[in-house]
């Protein structure tokens, strides 16, 4: 079948995929949710029967990864696979890749290469430390980024860390950043007319996400340390044992302290001495947080997070994942869209978080297997079915 735009907003985008493992692929998965036209070129099974690295093909992670995708095989090593890349980019948009920084110059599909074929073309890149450096030739993984980029360390409870987050968030941010950039030099493109090199990397992407963590140092010169569940600087916000399990509780600023000691029955908080201000109260978290929690066991999570939002004071559930798909906001905002896949059948998947009223994205095209589109794609371009079963035998797709 010919491509089927998940959205109208990028249905008039090419993008040329020859990304691997989670950061590339999410940057792929954005435009494709988006209604861009991507096209996921993998090496020919009778090169690399396992596939490239990362989750394999008939699990959650790959389908929830790869759909809204076509899928072609092609040997960019061979010559005539690589002319075929060169006949796709003359008519495409945006390349995604992220190998190390080296590759793309052996393979011949670098900037200046790409660039000389059409000028319109965007490449993006997506690497584990920067294109150059003396890190640039290290391998990027996920948990490396986010040690060397400071999240570890302030992840987990005082003494007890380091810890890595539950998720990738170097792969997925530097994906995120990735297809934002790509949007980004689109617009560009507009007054221009013309493409650029962009390029971002799980470090950067990491350290960015430091936020306020990060700015405390550079601007204050403030070494942010572990706080487990506590907010660093917020008190009290944190998590708070009930009688049958636990709630986030979020006072932020003086006037939500107040509506929090008057919910909870503890008026004489709001003038007392010992937590008159946040300063205060942070130099006495632990003993507040234990008063606090000595009110809180008594209560219900259900009926305690009733009372508060009641009384004006934010906080909210901590669910299991199967409770945050049960949850009716969660089903009202219709994040997990229903999708057709190979392995699983008729499934949901997460879909985008993002809500465009002209525009929606919704899950369209299975994650393909690999080479299902070789054929449609290469006649798009005209090869023949004769010539497509020739460089099939001869491994060049």
């Amino acid at each position: 079948m010919t491509h089927v735009p998940a959205s109208e907003a990028l249905s008039h985008i090419r993008v040329l995929d020859v990304t691997r493992v989670r950061s590339g692929p999410t940057a792929a998965r954005q435009l494709a949710d988006w209604g861009a036209d991507v096209i996921k070129i993998e090496p020919p099974e009778s090169l690399e029967p396992d596939g490239a690295l990362g989750a394999g093909r008939n699990t959650p992670d790959f389908q929830n990864l790869q759909r809204n995708k076509r899928s072609l095989t092609l040997n960019l090593k061979d010559p005539e696979g690589l002319a075929i890349f060169y006949k796709l980019a003359e008519k495409a948009d945006v390349v995604i890749e992220n190998f190390r920084p080296d590759v793309k110059e052996r393979l011949k599909i670098d900037y200046p290469a790409l660039k000389a074929i059409n000028p319109r073309i965007i490449l993006a890149s997506i690497s584990g430390f920067g294109q150059d450096g003396p890190y640039s030739k290290r391998p990027g993984f996920d948990q490396i980024a986010q040690g060397m980029g400071g999240l570890m360390s302030i992840t987990g409870e005082p003494g007890r860390g380091p810890y890595r987050v539950g998720i990738p968030l170097a792969d997925l941010t530097a994906g995120l950043f990735c297809a934002h950039g790509i949007l980004v030099a689109l617009i560009s493109r507009e007054k221009t007319g013309e493409g650029q090199w962009l390029h971002t990397s799980l470090l950067q992407s990491q350290i960015f996400m430091l936020d306020f963590q990060a700015a405390r140092w550079l601007a204050k010169g403030e070494v942010p340390t572990q706080a487990g569940n506590n907010h660093p600087t917020s008190v009290p916000t944190g998590v708070f044992k009930t009688q049958d399990g636990a709630i986030n509780i979020a006072v932020a600023g003086e006037t939500i302290w107040q509506r929090f000691a008057k919910a909870v029955g503890r008026p004489e908080w709001i003038d007392s001495e010992e937590y008159k201000d946040n300063a205060a109260r942070l130099a006495r978290r632990d003993e507040l947080n234990e008063e606090i929690e000595e009110i809180t066991r008594a209560w219900k999570s259900g009926d305690l997070v009733t009372m508060l939002l009641d009384k004006g004071v934010p906080c909210g559930e901590i669910n299991r994942i199967d409770e945050v798909f049960a949850d009716p906001q969660v089903q009202h905002l219709g994040i997990a869209q229903n999708a057709d896949t190979l392995p699983f059948g008729k499934t949901q998947l997460v879909g985008q978080p993002v809500i465009l009223t002209g525009t929606p994205s919704r899950i369209v095209q299975h994650p393909p297997e690999r080479g299902e589109h070789t054929q449609e794609i290469l006649a798009e371009i005209g090869y023949d079915g004769e010539r497509v079963s020739d460089l099939r035998q001869r491994q060049v797709i």
